[in-house]
């Protein structure tokens, strides 16, 4: 528990000390105090900052809200046992296997506006050619699309837990009374699994804050030309990596902690209202 312990304290420490000073260049070389400076640098920024949490506020809530009601539809139909369920599960499993990087690349080359399928594929029906992930303003929602086929997987998973534990009494009671499927679902199913719900929200909506792989793999530095899928992620690397502003990077990082924290908050507020 020391040892984990020191993993989380001493990282977290050093980035809030970094925070704090003027370190640039390089954490080895000289850096002066300056207090709550960078902090105050980063909440004034309305040309990145800002933006890039708007779009990591916009990234999350969408996947998380398809990835949600996917999730419940796809967990339904699996719940009921039929012929071929172990082939299918498989196969809705597979795109977790691989990694979000791959994703990205594999994703970049069908949206490819001159040799992909996907304008291919439009072209077959006489729709002209998008700009997917070049576009300014198709860039954003083609990452959330990639992030959604990777991973409701693992929010059907999840939910398809939570189905497998119910009991059958409260449904079948409900059925014998004449109940529809559209009132036992909303009723009794999805009441009773509101503790798993929250759990897979919490989850997803954590890896979701954080993801860095998919957005950089297909757009690179910057988020793309225009910032158009800058995150707050892609907003610290760049300044650390790029710009080598640690100090700027730093107070960033801490910021975004905090609304990960405040988050994570809610949710086990919620979770635990609806054990209750």
């Amino acid at each position: 528990m020391i040892f984990v312990g020191l993993l989380i304290i001493f990282p977290l420490a050093w980035t809030v000390y970094l925070s704090l000073t003027d370190s640039h260049g390089s954490v080895r070389a000289p850096s002066d105090f300056i207090g709550l400076n960078n902090y105050v640098t980063v909440l004034s920024d309305t040309d990145r900052f800002w933006p890039a949490v708007g779009r990591t506020a916009y990234f999350t809530f969408t996947a998380l809200a398809v990835e949600m009601v996917l999730g419940m539809i796809i967990a339904l139909l699996l719940w009921r046992p039929f012929r071929g369920e172990k082939w299918v599960r498989v196969a809705i499993l597979l795109p977790l296997v691989a990694t979000p990087v791959a994703v990205g690349m594999m994703w970049r080359l069908i949206f490819d506006p001159n040799i992909g399928f996907a304008n291919q594929m439009l072209g077959w029906v006489g729709i002209p050619p998008q700009p997917w992930l070049s576009g300014q303003y198709t860039a954003l929602p083609t990452t959330i699309f990639m992030d959604i086929w990777q991973w409701t997987p693992m929010v059907v998973l999840i939910l398809l837990a939570g189905l497998t534990s119910l009991s059958d009494e409260p449904d079948e009671a409900a059925r014998v009374d004449g109940a529809s499927a559209r009132q036992r679902f909303f009723y009794i199913t999805l009441p009773l699994m509101m503790p798993t719900v929250i759990v897979a929200i919490l989850l997803r909506s954590i890896d979701a804050l954080k993801t860095f792989d998919i957005l950089y793999a297909t757009k690179g530095k910057g988020g793309g030309s225009f910032h158009e899928v800058e995150t707050l992620n892609v907003y610290a690397y760049g300044l650390s990596f790029d710009y080598n502003e640690y100090g700027v990077a730093s107070a960033v990082l801490i910021i975004f902690f905090l609304i990960i924290i405040a988050f994570m908050w809610v949710l086990t507020r919620r979770r635990k209202g609806a054990q209750q």
